[in-house]
């Protein structure tokens, strides 16, 4: 048996420069900006995404009066984050370097998140209490992966058996592996959402497929009439307030807080 399958910064630096335009990569659909905003004032806040991505919800928050930061360990990523923050005007700053030895001093941020980072590091726990180091008492973290039990979970495990996987390596969480997780970090867990995959992964595989014959003729986010948008919407409001759920979602995330030290000395006093 050969050496086990890692993601490794070749594969991602593969990946972000594989020449696709920014509007080609799909997004998250603002469920990382609406959890944030939920989760804390973002106003003079110091924000740290952690695995750049497109840095679009990065972007989206110093939009919204947040100073941000995004870090990542390859340049491919942080080109697209700063193409981002160039198209909406505003400053970002890049920095390249490894998530599990963040260089930046304690208590630095008030909000750290990050996307389809966790799965690819087979121990996840220096990357969470990275997190919690740079994190300022009272602090948010917010961490989003691909949930266990669904479809996807069984192409991409077959992909990654047969060396096919873009990543290399991944795995994904269920609710409650997840959550054990962040408080084995000593976060305290707010909150834990979910979301389907929108849209679902037959039309996407189609739309990939068509694409490499050379025809683009199906949109990247299809709509249906307002009526049936809106039965959509109310479905899925409903779904997200059931734990059992988060079971069915496509990805699922933790929002969690770093203990006020200070807050309970002065409850204990």
């Amino acid at each position: 048996m050969g050496p086990p399958r890692e993601s490794t910064p070749e594969h991602w630096q593969r990946f972000w420069t594989d020449g696709r335009p920014l509007e080609d990569v799909y997004s998250n659909q603002e469920r990382l900006l609406a959890e944030a905003l939920r989760a804390r004032d973002v106003r003079g806040c110091r924000v740290l995404e952690v695995g750049a991505g497109t840095g679009r919800d990065t972007v989206a928050l110093v939009e919204r009066g947040a100073a941000g930061f995004v870090v990542d360990y390859t340049f491919g990523a942080l080109q697209l984050a700063r193409e981002a923050s160039r198209r909406a005007g505003v400053a970002v700053h890049m920095v390249c370097a490894d998530a599990r030895a963040l260089p930046f001093r304690e208590g630095a941020f008030g909000l750290v998140f990050h996307q389809g980072l966790l799965e690819h590091f087979r121990d996840p726990a220096p990357i969470l209490a990275e997190n919690r180091r740079v994190l300022e008492p009272g602090g948010v973290a917010l961490i989003d992966v691909p949930q266990r039990y669904h479809a996807w979970t069984v192409l991409k495990q077959t992909l990654i058996a047969f060396d096919r996987w873009f990543a290399g390596w991944e795995t994904q969480f269920s609710p409650a592996e997840l959550e054990r997780l962040v408080r084995r970090e000593r976060l305290e867990v707010s909150r834990t959402y979910g979301e389907w995959m929108v849209p679902g992964l037959p039309y996407r595989a189609l739309r990939v497929l068509l694409a490499r014959a050379g025809v683009r003729a199906l949109p990247m986010y299809p709509r249906g009439p307002a009526w049936w948008e809106r039965g959509w919407q109310a479905w899925r409001a409903w779904l997200k307030e059931r734990r059992w759920a988060l079971y069915t979602c496509f990805v699922i995330g933790v929002v969690a807080r770093k203990p006020d030290g200070g807050a309970a000395a002065r409850e204990g006093a």
